[in-house]
């Protein structure tokens, strides 16, 4: 009989809700047991009278936990539990527990929507929360709603807070398995480690562990990469009975199975990706040794591309991978941060959905007919968005969003869409390019162009860069399955067939000296200035490392016009374009052939319309700024004075003005297509033209535009402070009894001197006149003994002349 695992305690819960609810969620911590033991327990307790199919994150997961049921049952793999998963099937008449890799559900589901043969549904691992899981889940609920009532749905987690999932599947029963099978000591770093470098880090501490613990050590880094450099600083300096394996996803199957294997004699040391992070059971390991990264595909829909980075793990993470080393006795997990590091850690990593391409996604959604799925996290709208507008280019989905019969060839495809399209498009001679770009590099520190990576696919051996053996292996197989079924077509050069693949990476080199590129998609992009590729006008980037600002181009193929235009000859469009210069100040009018983003040719345009001068003209006062004359500026803090009152008038602040140019400004801008003729103009009718004649009267009554001096002239009155306000000489108010008012409230009057300097500020004229008056005659008198300076101003005449010589005053 097999050891007993924690979750043995509550599998016969677990078959009871299963039988009596159709659906569960079970948690289970790492090392439960729950991957091999629960698919058995459902078909020993006669649950389901079809298969049991259950999805695994990936392919060595699926592969070794198909094997390890197999042979709990004494059976080899393919007889009663097989595994299906793309190019390599072991399944029999007699299966009855089928391990399948996540996209295998839906292309059985897509092929045919009752699932026929299937009584059961299991997604392992489900907290690592794929898109490929996620969009499993979501069509398994909906047939389970309208076609299939009986299918069992089952998800199992380790580490997810599990109560949203069971809400999305109608209230299903959770199940929790607690503990695991032994206890795992967790220790921390007391300081920051003095190698910043994670392999060279992990390689140390894997060092000083050795001789403190036994059994195996698995090693947790970000990538090959890091795993290569771990390996190097290890080599020669561990026992001689310890054996150090890589494992990461690129690995031939035999390194993989060799790594997760116990070890033969002596100790080993596996150093991993987070591909032994889930379902994996890596035989005798006792320590665990964390660097808390992990490398992840994190997409730009505003660019189009995705890029590898580098990120801190979560603390559902770390516990995962902690629980590594408890799984045949107690064990150690050491990570490589400190104790207060780790509150720094998020709980949980996003889901795939929330940052990932979404053009399968939106394949499969059109092909399902809709995109209203339960999904437990709604694909982002933006990126939806972005990934449909991708297969609109492709001839994927027509533009209501429907999908195409090509759509439908390409989403039976096992690749992306650009592949698939580049394929059906070019035909056998693609299989090479499509295998090449689904593959990591198969060149090491190549140059980018793809021209050496498909010679290297043929066979060729002198060649930039360090081949990849895996990688060419893996690639050449994936070519020959790929190139089964497809015709010969016309021979077509690696770019044109780039091309197909990305047409929105289609790159014409900017002037200047530095090989930058502007990308059809409108995105910019860069080559090595070193690199052969960068004298090219026109290129294909196929990989980037996807900066949003301006990506480095990795691979890319050259192109020539005449392909381009061959290929592309109905999307290449002649038209007028109309546009502010920031670098010439002023707005340009051009005639341009473009194909996207990409300016193929460009002439000067003539006869274009004076409304799209305009609105290129509104452009630049954008970026030149809202300047407003005197006259503009007064105007507007009336109509602002008013508005505040609560009169319906348009509002004329900046930030209004600024958005709304198109409506009020535009219309008067005849003429006027440089920054000097911005600066010249006045934009005083076009805002008196944004009011009506009642509005414009009620402006006037409320806050009118000047005031009359007794000698009859018009001072423009200035509303932008608090109060409105006249500057005025003194003489000329003299004979003013009555303090000037506007809308029942005093003018704020600044008295000026004969030489236009202020004297005196006043809201109570009659009140100057009565007191402070005084004091100014006696100053202004003896400064301008030529202008009078009456003892009483309240009657004296109004005036702006000097007295004659002689005349008393």
């Amino acid at each position: 009989m097999a050891d007993a695992l924690p979750i043995d305690a509550v599998l016969p819960q677990l078959v009871e809700a299963l039988r009596a609810h159709g659906r569960a969620v079970l948690e289970a911590p790492p090392g439960a047991g729950k991957t091999t033991r629960v698919p058995l327990a459902m078909l020993d307790a006669g649950l389901t009278d079809g298969r049991i199919l259950m999805l695994e994150p990936r392919r060595l997961a699926a592969r070794a936990a198909a094997e390890r049921m197999a042979a709990s049952l004494g059976e080899a793999p393919g007889q009663t539990v097989g595994y299906r998963m793309r190019g390599e099937t072991k399944v029999s008449p007699g299966t009855r527990i089928e391990v399948v890799t996540e996209g295998i559900l839906t292309r059985m589901i897509q092929s045919d929507a009752e699932l026929p043969g299937i009584s059961a549904v299991i997604f392992d691992e489900f907290h690592e929360r794929s898109l490929n899981a996620d969009l499993g889940l979501a069509l398994c609920l909906e047939i389970r709603a309208a076609l299939r009532p009986d299918l069992i749905l089952l998800t199992m987690s380790a580490t997810l807070d599990a109560a949203p999932v069971a809400t999305l599947m109608d209230s299903a029963p959770r199940i929790t398995a607690e503990g695991r099978a032994f206890p795992v000591e967790v220790r921390h770093l007391d300081r920051p480690a003095k190698d910043q470098r994670p392999g060279r880090a992990a390689a140390e501490a894997v060092l000083d562990l050795l001789p403190q613990t036994g059994g195996g050590v698995l090693v947790f880094l970000p990538g090959e990469r890091e795993i290569r450099d771990a390996a190097a600083a290890l080599a020669g300096r561990v026992p001689p009975d310890v054996v150090v394996h890589p494992l990461y996803g690129a690995l031939p199957f035999a390194e993989q199975r060799a790594a997760i294997r116990p070890a033969e004699t002596g100790r080993k040391v596996v150093l991993s990706t987070a591909i032994a992070e889930t379902s994996l059971t890596i035989e005798d390991v006792r320590v665990v040794v964390d660097a808390g990264l992990a490398r992840l595909a994190r997409f730009d829909p505003g660019s189009g591309m995705s890029r590898l980075v580098t990120e801190k793990v979560t603390r559902a993470e770390a516990d995962q991978r902690a629980g590594r080393a408890g799984r045949v006795a107690p064990g150690i997990a050491l990570r490589l941060w400190t104790k207060g590091e780790e509150g720094a850690l998020a709980a949980y990593p996003p889901p795939e959905i929330a940052n990932a391409d979404l053009a399968p996604l939106a394949l499969e959604l059109a092909l399902w007919g809709a995109a209203d799925l339960p999904f437990l996290t709604p694909p982002p709208e933006a990126a939806l968005a972005e990934a449909q507008a991708l297969l609109r280019s492709l001839g994927a989905l027509d533009r209501s969003g429907g999908i195409t019969p090509h759509g439908r060839a390409l989403a039976a495809l096992p690749l992306h869409p650009r592949l698939g399209h580049m394929l059906r498009t070019a035909g056998r001679q693609a299989a090479p390019l499509a295998a090449l770009l689904s593959e990591r590099d198969v060149l090491t520190g190549a140059p980018a162009d793809l021209a050496p990576r498909l010679a290297a696919l043929a066979g060729r051996r002198d060649l930039p860069g360090q081949p990849n053996p895996a990688a060419l292996a893996r690639a050449r197989d994936e070519a020959k399955r790929l190139a089964k079924g497809l015709e010969d077509r016309p021979p077509l050069s690696p770019g044109t067939m780039a091309a197909l693949a990305y047409p929105d990476r289609i790159g014409l080199r900017r002037p200047g000296d530095d090989p930058r590129y502007l990308l059809s998609g409108g995105k910019g992009a860069r080559l090595d200035p070193a690199d052969p590729l960068a004298g090219q006008r026109l290129i294909v980037a196929t990989d980037t490392d996807g900066d949003p600002r301006e990506a480095r181009i990795r691979q890319a193929a050259p192109i020539s016009e005449a392909e381009l235009r061959d290929l592309f000859a109905a999307d290449i469009t002649w038209a007028d374009v109309c546009v502010w210069s920031r670098r010439e100040n002023r707005v340009l009018a051009r005639r341009q052939e473009r194909l996207g983003a990409l300016v193929l040719a460009d002439r000067p345009a003539t006869d274009v319309p004076g409304h799209e001068i305009a609105r290129a003209m509104c452009d630049g006062v954008r970026a030149l700024g809202l300047r407003l004359s005197p006259a503009a500026e007064r105007f507007r803090a009336r109509v602002e004075m008013v508005r505040a009152t609560g009169e319906d008038l348009p509002a004329m602040n900046d930030a209004t003005l600024l958005a709304t140019l198109e409506d009020w400004l535009a219309p008067h801008l005849t003429g006027v297509r440089t920054a000097d003729d911005w600066r010249r103009f006045d934009a005083l009718p076009a805002l008196r033209a944004m009011l009506d004649w009642d509005q414009q009267q009620a402006l006037d009554r409320a806050a009118p535009a000047k005031v009359e001096t007794p000698l009859g002239r018009h001072i423009a009155i200035d509303y932008d402070g608090d109060t409105p306000a006249i500057e005025v000489r003194l003489q000329e108010m003299f004979g003013t009894t009555r303090h000037p008012t506007v809308a029942g409230r005093p003018v704020k009057v600044t008295l000026l001197s004969p030489a236009g300097r202020p004297v005196a500020v006043t809201t109570d004229l009659p009140g100057f006149w009565s007191g402070a008056y005084a004091d100014v005659r006696r100053d202004m008198r003896g400064r301008y003994p030529r202008h009078p300076w009456p003892e009483d101003p309240t009657v004296a005449e109004p005036t702006l002349r000097a007295k004659r010589r002689g005349e008393a005053g």
